[in-house]
């Protein structure tokens, strides 16, 4: 059966007066090693309970993207969003943001899709010998107007595509759900 599923890009919509979060801290108040421990498609190993903190306040936001490595902060309802709609595909990770009593959690997609449609996508490159970074060698260097092969997604609702990890992907149905519930922050680009 093939698969007629649509699929999107999930982005922090970012306009002027929204708050803007900084980079997720440790307990004792550093930074995270490796801050795309949450992006990488693989569940996240983390120690202790992490802060968010606001680096811009403003608008509080349900959707909202940390830091540099652009790490999901959903709020506790967005978050419940996904644990129903695709279980097997997050891991949900309680954070605390600095002066906010509303429950927030880290979205990581626990899922690594080989997807990419070379073909559809507008432009894309790939990291070559001459570019000097042998552990990147025939991944992504950039891929712009991303098209992904939804046959090849199989059961995943939620995930990151492989070569490409800084771009989460979601289902159409969580899309849907997530407008239904009027999340604030959200932003969505058909792939």
């Amino acid at each position: 059966m093939l698969n007629q599923s649509r699929y999107f890009r999930l982005m922090e919509n970012v306009q002027a007066g929204n708050w803007y979060l900084g980079d997720p801290l440790t307990g004792q108040g550093y930074e995270m090693e490796n801050f795309r421990a949450f992006s990488s498609g693989r569940p996240a190993e983390v120690s202790g309970r992490l802060t968010v903190p606001i680096d811009e306040p403003g608008r509080r936001l349900d959707f909202s993207t940390a830091g540099a490595g652009a790490t999901p902060v959903v709020h506790i309802r967005v978050a419940a969003i996904f644990a129903e709609m695709a279980p097997n595909d997050v891991q949900l990770i309680p954070v605390d943001i600095q002066g906010c009593p509303d429950e927030y959690l880290i979205l990581v997609a626990t899922r690594l899709v080989r997807c990419i449609d070379d073909n559809a996508s507008e432009d894309v490159m790939y990291w070559k010998p001459e570019d000097g970074r042998p552990e990147k060698l025939g991944m992504y260097r950039s891929v712009y107007g991303m098209r992904i092969d939804p046959t090849k997604v199989g059961d995943a609702k939620v995930f990151r595509t492989w070569g490409w990890t800084g771009v989460l992907i979601v289902s159409e149905d969580i899309k849907t759900a997530m407008e239904r519930a009027n999340v604030t922050g959200a932003e969505f680009e058909a792939v």
